[in-house]
């Protein structure tokens, strides 16, 4: 049977002047600052209850802690030991456990591949505009504005059709050519 994963709160509390000092966990000595930290059942010092990989002090980098083989770890370093990674349903490159990551039904995406892949496919495959401000001034490239690629933010509206997802101005384009009827979904920010 393998050993689960767990993960523990942090408790700053404020020592107690008539109180006996507590023993930290991490240096065997009296804790005799303003403020502990409680978390394994056990007080550390704020400078002793730290990440085995990375060293921050966990009591400053959230209120939760990780321990599995026999490491106390903070979030980010967890899930990169231990978190599972997963590929882009855009890019299908590696998405690392302790990115953040956009969702649409069973599809993951970067953040940066979340956007209207119609808008996207027009974006890389036309060429960059080639103007000029006036006569004699230097020639400047840029990319066309109407085929940039739309990116949704947290609650933008955007479209699904067979795992595609849309904007609405394709959405729209597809409905009248096609008469195809993608679902309607709310873009959501999810943790990893």
């Amino acid at each position: 049977m393998q050993k689960k994963e767990k993960s523990f709160g942090i408790q700053m509390l404020s020592v107690q002047p008539d109180n006996k000092p507590k023993g930290c966990a991490g240096c065997n000595r009296k804790i005799k600052d303003r403020y502990l930290l409680k978390a394994l059942d056990k007080y550390w010092h704020e400078d002793c209850l730290k990440c085995a990989c990375c060293d921050c002090r966990l009591g400053e980098v959230g209120s939760t802690l990780y321990t599995k083989a026999n490491l106390i770890l903070c979030r980010r370093d967890y899930l990169r030991l231990f978190g599972v990674t997963g590929n882009c349903a855009a890019c299908s490159k590696l998405i690392p456990a302790f990115e953040m990551v956009m969702r649409a039904k069973d599809n993951v995406y970067h953040l940066d591949c979340f956007a209207c892949q119609l808008c996207n496919q027009r974006r890389t495959s036309l060429s960059m505009k080639i103007f000029r401000d006036f006569p004699g001034s230097p020639v400047v490239k840029t990319p066309c504005f109407l085929c940039w690629g739309h990116r949704f933010c947290v609650g933008d509206k955007f479209f699904l059709k067979n795992n595609m997802i849309l904007c609405q101005t394709d959405y729209e384009e597809g409905l009248m050519k096609e008469g195809y009827a993608p679902q309607v979904l709310n873009a959501n920010l999810l943790k990893p």
